[in-house]
């Protein structure tokens, strides 16, 4: 576990997402859970102790598997966005591992079987602030890579929790995003509200700007591409795979990687071809 601030931290050693925990006068602010097991309960062993406060709640920055499969293990209040709320009404209550191919971390995890889904307790339309100290924690809609986005400010500590916002040294997950309000986001965090802030990947920790700014080329780049497929209103959602491959190139990734993020990419701008472009088109694929 890392302190980037005074009371704040990150833990990047579990396979899925990067997660966070904010100590305050009134308990833990835990952002994030890992989707394993096992880690989840080595996760909480590590947060016992933490702070003089007995309270527990944890926040979900959107709805992928990656973050919400392991929030039972977490036995906490949960808090996210309405939207995100919305996507456990079209879940089963119990998920249970097909071997999807979405690449997605939770994929390559071993032995998950069945898990019980943890929905969100609390949510909110746009903005939501938690005073358990001194200094407030500002929950704030921000859609891009979902929906129901979201990140988490602390104004006083100058960080912000981005989820999938920016992503560092892996493809994006665009089965279920909106690109022009993505880029709309990434560039408010570019922009002075922001300046001096510490930005916290949920997948890759702390970015530096040029990361931010990498992030927003390549979604411009993905926007530019497949607007172009689009206009020429072909029927099949494979039209994309070959975008998939050349945005592939984009990354160095490790030869174990490849395979998953080929995978990622070709799931991701199937989905979003035949969501914005097949008129007809109704998404069938879960987050």
């Amino acid at each position: 576990m890392d302190a980037i601030a005074k009371n704040v931290y990150i833990e990047e050693r579990f396979p899925g997402v990067t997660l966070g925990v904010i100590v305050q006068t009134r308990g833990l602010i835990q952002i994030d859970a890992p989707p394993a097991p096992e880690d989840g309960r080595a996760w909480r062993a590590a947060l016992m102790g933490m702070g003089d406060g007995h309270e527990r709640v944890l926040i979900n920055l959107d709805s992928h598997p990656d973050r919400t499969l392991g929030v039972r293990m977490m036995d906490c209040t949960v808090v996210a966005h309405e939207q995100t709320a919305r996507a456990f009404q079209n879940r089963p209550n119990t998920f249970k591992a097909q071997g999807d191919e979405t690449g997605a971390n939770w994929e390559a995890i071993p032995g998950l079987g069945s898990v019980r889904w943890a929905p969100p307790e609390i949510s909110f339309v746009s903005k939501m602030s938690l005073h358990w100290s001194d200094t407030p924690v500002v929950l704030e809609s921000h859609p891009g890579p979902t929906e129901g986005a979201i990140w988490v400010i602390l104004p006083e500590e100058k960080v912000v929790f981005v989820g999938d916002a920016v992503v560092k040294g892996q493809p994006p997950f665009l089965a279920h995003a909106d690109l022009p309000a993505w880029l709309e986001a990434l560039e408010l965090l570019q922009g002075p509200d922001f300046k001096g802030y510490t930005v916290v990947s949920g997948r890759g920790g702390v970015v530096s700007s040029q990361a931010i700014r990498s992030q927003a080329d390549l979604l411009k780049k993905i926007h530019t591409r497949i607007e172009k497929l689009g206009a020429k209103r072909s029927s099949s959602p494979s039209v994309t795979d070959k975008l998939a491959d050349s945005i592939l190139k984009e990354f160095k990734a490790p030869a174990a990687k490849q395979k998953q993020y080929a995978q990622r990419l070709r799931f991701g701008l199937r989905n979003y071809y035949a969501r914005h472009y097949l008129s007809s088109s109704r998404t069938v694929v879960d987050e």
